[in-house]
């Protein structure tokens, strides 16, 4: 159940905790989604100095860049201070699921590179256990053979968007993973999948879920 403001109210409040976190100096990797869009303006609020910034997509650079923050390529920072990003679902274990904006892919990137990747959501995203479906990237070459090998594990839904950043086909699979580590071992061990919305809780160091202007936060164990 969410408070009284709704899901965007809450949105606001655990993006505007995220940014209390970030310090003068510090390299920041910004997420995608409907709540970091909270983050950004609340991020530019503090008017920090010397900033490092880099997106996970374009969307998030040009509204970043729009909000007066500095933004850079990737391929410039080695590793990243703290990361802040959204998920579709979070479970209490810290295993999420995370590609409703398709960015998946470079969002897993940015999470593996900074010392403290921050989740941050509404109390409509946190759930029991990880529930279908789940976003894919798919290499563009072979697409066709790739889909039909993911078929064994549920239906693979293109999606009708544009190829990401990265030249990649965004999709579905409508599959409900009961047990995540192996059913993320199994997408990792697919040559055509190039990105997949499962994330590790070794990739994440805090969880902070609001409910109403409450915020909670949690690590996972």
């Amino acid at each position: 159940m969410t408070g009284a403001g709704g899901p965007e109210a809450e949105k606001r409040a655990v993006a505007e905790a995220a940014a209390e976190m970030v310090r003068d100096r510090m390299s920041v990797g910004l997420g995608t989604g409907s709540t970091v869009a909270h983050l950004l303006p609340a991020l530019a609020a503090r008017d920090l100095s010397d900033l490092r910034c880099v997106a996970t997509s374009p969307a998030t650079e040009a509204t970043a860049r729009g909000h007066g923050l500095p933004v850079e390529a990737f391929a410039e920072v080695a590793r990243l201070d703290i990361a802040i990003d959204g998920a579709d679902q979070v479970t209490p274990e810290g295993w999420l699921v995370k590609g409703g904006g398709g960015a998946h892919l470079r969002e897993k990137i940015v999470a593996a590179a900074t010392e403290l990747f921050i989740v941050i959501c509404d109390s409509t995203k946190g759930v029991d256990a990880l529930h279908g479906p789940v976003p894919v990237e798919l290499s563009a070459f072979g697409l066709a053979s790739t889909r039909g090998r993911l078929e064994s594990l549920g239906e693979v839904c293109l999606r009708d968007a544009p190829l990401s950043p990265d030249g990649g086909v965004i999709a579905d699979l409508h599959a409900t993973p009961a047990d995540p580590e192996s059913f993320a071992r199994r997408l990792d061990l697919e040559p055509g999948v190039t990105g997949h919305g499962l994330f590790a809780p070794a990739l994440v160091d805090e969880v902070l879920i609001a409910t109403g202007n409450d915020v909670r936060r949690f690590s996972p164990a």
